[in-house]
Order: structure tokens, then C-alpha cells, then sequence
């Protein structure tokens, strides 16, 4: 067995739960933009037992990451510095406004912390997506494993576009997720709205982010990813039919998968790469040069066989508790 390649996709797998689950949160945050006292109230309360356990997949991912790959974390972590200050920054506001937003019954009070989850909502998910972009078409890292550029390297159209989309598509992630959650039907029929426009724009953004990557990466180049990235596309074309339906359960099944299917196509296209070196393609950092000993990876994988099914438990048993919908309080 190539624990290389398992440990891969595991990583995979624990980046797409967490795009899964945090996306939708990211969404609801974002959402809170525009919306009166008591809609945020319910917007935040939908989220409020589980925000907390999604962030564990992005811990665990990034942990996985660390272990198994050491100089693929190391090299990132250089690459995307002041951008994952920046993300971390607004991870921490947004964690403190959902702790303190409730504290006081003052209208200036919570305008301030729900100004604070946008915030932490939206730049996440905007820099989520300049990162993935930026992994996909390759970024100026030399022989020794170094990035030889600087914060603006980062950025360019198709990693802003890319960005722009992961916005959008958590966006729409969470309104379905809303509407499934909430009990106001006032609300609710806003979200629909709301979700129609969005699923729409979202197809758009997407369409041209998949033709911007037949250009500017090779992302296209294996025939699995060409079929992966055309199935999501349908997918999420399905997802805003059925939201202009009214079938809202279907509308954020099909988000859900469309995550899942663009992650894994991302992962598939950078296989066995992890980093893709814009200098020189023989110094790409891949599952085997940037790796651990294989007696850490033998090590980790008896641990992760252990704890991961832990997680998933704990996750599932956290979603059945809080399953009810969320009442709108006067």
C-alpha cells in the first residue's frame, strides 16, 4: 500500500468536508449582509451549535497536511503568509462575534459583531478560493522548495475570478441551507428569491472559472478532471432549477455534491502534485518529495483509522440534536 497516495486522499477527503460544511457557514455569515436585527438573530442561531464543529475539519486538514507533508506546509504556509494572516484574522473576529454577539440586548452592540461575521465569512471564503486557484496554475517556487515571490504574485484575474466563485457558491450553499432551517415563512420566501439569483450567478461564475482554467492550468489535462468539472457544472445547474422550484432539500443536495465533485476535481488535477512550480516543473512539490518518513505516515495512519470515524460520530450526532428548525423570536 502507497501511503503516499492514501494519505493524499485523505486530505482530500477532510478538504472536502470541510468545504462542505464550512462553506454553508461561510454562506449564512455572509447572508447576514443587508438583513434586519431579528433576521440575523435566526440567520445566526441556524449556524450557532455547529460553526464550531465544521472549523474542526479545517484543524484536521491542515494537521493532516503538517504530518504527512511537511514541506508542502511549510512552503504553503511562506507562500500564502499574509494572506493566511489575513484569514486567520477574520476566523478570529468571526469566532469571537458569535460569542459575544448575545451578551448585550443593544442594537449597536450586535450590528457591530454581525458586522464582524460578514467579515470573517466572506474573506475565508475569498482567499479559499484565490488559494486553490493559485495552487492550480502555479506559483515561483524554486529548487530548494522556497516561493520566490511576493503577496501580489498571488493575485491576478482567474485567482480573483476563483475566488468570486468559492464567494458565490458558499453564498448559495447557505441560503438553500437557511431555508432548510429556518421557521419564519416570511423569511423564508426571501431566501428562495434570494437563492434563485444567486444559483444562477453562481453557474455563470463557475462556467468561466472552468474555461479560465483551460487556459491558464493544465487542469484539464486528464481526462477524469475534464469529466469531474462538467458533472459539477450540471450538478449545480440542477441545484438553481430546483431552487426556482421551491425544492430546497434537492437545491442544497446538489450544492453539497457540486463541493464535493469541484474539490475532488482540484485534487485530482494536481495529482501527485500538491504545489506546481510556475520556474520549473520537476521542482513541483508532490505527495512524494514533500512527505514524511514512512514510519510517520505508517504511525498516522493507525491514528487517523482511529479518530476519524470518532469525528464523524461526533458530527452526526451534533446535527441530529440540533435538527429543528429555528423559530423566529419577536
Amino acid at each position: 500500500m502507497d501511503l503516499n497516495i492514501v494519505w493524499f486522499i485523505l486530505i482530500t477527503v477532510l478538504f472536502t468536508g470541510f468545504f462542505i460544511l464550512e462553506g454553508f457557514d461561510y454562506g449564512v455569515g455572509m447572508l447576514l449582509l443587508g438583513r434586519k436585527e431579528n433576521e440575523r438573530t435566526q440567520f445566526v442561531r441556524a449556524i450557532g451549535p455547529v460553526w464550531d464543529a465544521n472549523e474542526v475539519w479545517m484543524i484536521t486538514a491542515g494537521g493532516a497536511a503538517f504530518a504527512a507533508f511537511p514541506h508542502f506546509y511549510a512552503t504553503m504556509f511562506s507562500t500564502f503568509y499574509l494572506a493566511l494572516f489575513l484569514m486567520l484574522l477574520a476566523l478570529i473576529l468571526r469566532g469571537i462575534a458569535f460569542e459575544l454577539r448575545g451578551k448585550f440586548q443593544n442594537h449597536d452592540w450586535k450590528l457591530i459583531w454581525d458586522g464582524a461575521i460578514i467579515f470573517g465569512s466572506f474573506v475565508p471564503a475569498l482567499l479559499w478560493g484565490v488559494a486553490v486557484a493559485n495552487l492550480l496554475k502555479g506559483l515561483p517556487i524554486d529548487s530548494e522548495m522556497h516561493y520566490a515571490g511576493n503577496f501580489f504574485n498571488l493575485l491576478s484575474p482567474y485567482t480573483v475570478l476563483a475566488g468570486i466563485f468559492f464567494v458565490l457558491l458558499f453564498a448559495f450553499h447557505g441560503a438553500n441551507f437557511l431555508i432548510l432551517k429556518l421557521a419564519d415563512e416570511r423569511m423564508i420566501l426571501l431566501l428562495k428569491r434570494k437563492a434563485a439569483v444567486l444559483g444562477i450567478a453562481t453557474w455563470a461564475v463557475y462556467l468561466l472559472f472552468i474555461v479560465a482554467s483551460i487556459f491558464e492550468t493544465d487542469v484539464m489535462s486528464k481526462m477524469v478532471g475534464v469529466l469531474i468539472f462538467a458533472s459539477a457544472l450540471g450538478v449545480l445547474l440542477s441545484s438553481w432549477q430546483f431552487a426556482r422550484a421551491g425544492r430546497q432539500k434537492s437545491a442544497f443536495v446538489c450544492t453539497t455534491v457540486t463541493i464535493a465533485m469541484t474539490t475532488v476535481g482540484l485534487f485530482v488535477a494536481l495529482f501527485p502534485r500538491l504545489m506546481v512550480s510556475s520556474l520549473m516543473p520537476e521542482w513541483s512539490l508532490t505527495i512524494y518529495n514533500a512527505a514524511s518518513t514512512p514510519g510517520t505516515l505508517l504511525i498516522m495512519t493507525i491514528a487517523a483509522v482511529i479518530l476519524v470515524p470518532i469525528v464523524l460520530l461526533y458530527q452526526s450526532w451534533t446535527y441530529k440534536i440540533f435538527k429543528e428548525r429555528v423559530a423566529r423570536i419577536d
